[in-house]
């Protein structure tokens, strides 16, 4: 009976460890922007030019199908060299949203899920809401991912808040 305990408590652990390491990590950041929405989405709208707002990517390349179109693939450059490659799965000039994934990256992530929306918030001001869920890829860890993509999200929401609101 006690090996039979034993060997339930083990399976057990063994699934648990299992379903731990399949959760999704989540990270959701906001910024509010002194500036309209019209003006903030027409910053950030253009999935071919990332690098025209995020200081960590020095080149952004529509290398498939049609820049803003549903399916359309780009690569970026980071300012370090590395390379992400990313599809657009969702995007609507109505709704000032659009959504990605990540097929390959030199980032900690996997399975990398993306929005990012504009909403009104009052008179000339708006505000920007990027969330991810993702996995940390093998070889890494929950903080390490979770950190990058905090990272990842406050140097380019920080960095358009500066652009925005400068003029």
């Amino acid at each position: 009976m006690k090996q039979l305990l034993l060997v339930l408590s083990v399976m057990v652990f063994g699934f648990t460890n299992q379903a731990n390491a399949d959760e999704m990590l989540h990270v959701k950041k906001s910024v509010k922007i002194d500036a309209s929405a019209a003006t903030v989405w027409a910053k950030v709208a253009d999935f071919g030019d990332l690098g025209a707002w995020h200081p960590a990517v020095a080149k952004t390349e529509i290398v498939e199908g049609t820049d803003n179109t549903v399916g359309a693939k780009r690569v970026l450059t980071l300012q370090d060299g590395g390379k992400i490659n990313e599809t657009l799965t969702a995007y609507s000039v109505n709704k000032k949203t659009l959504s990605y994934i990540i097929t390959e990256s030199v980032l900690p992530v996997s399975d990398y899920k993306s929005t990012l929306s504009v909403k009104p918030a009052g008179k000339g001001k708006s505000v920007v809401t990027w969330v991810a869920s993702f996995k940390h890829k093998d070889g890494s860890d929950d903080k390490t991912a979770t950190d990058t993509i905090n990272g990842v999200f406050d140097g380019g929401l920080g960095n358009l808040k500066k652009i925005l609101e400068a003029k």
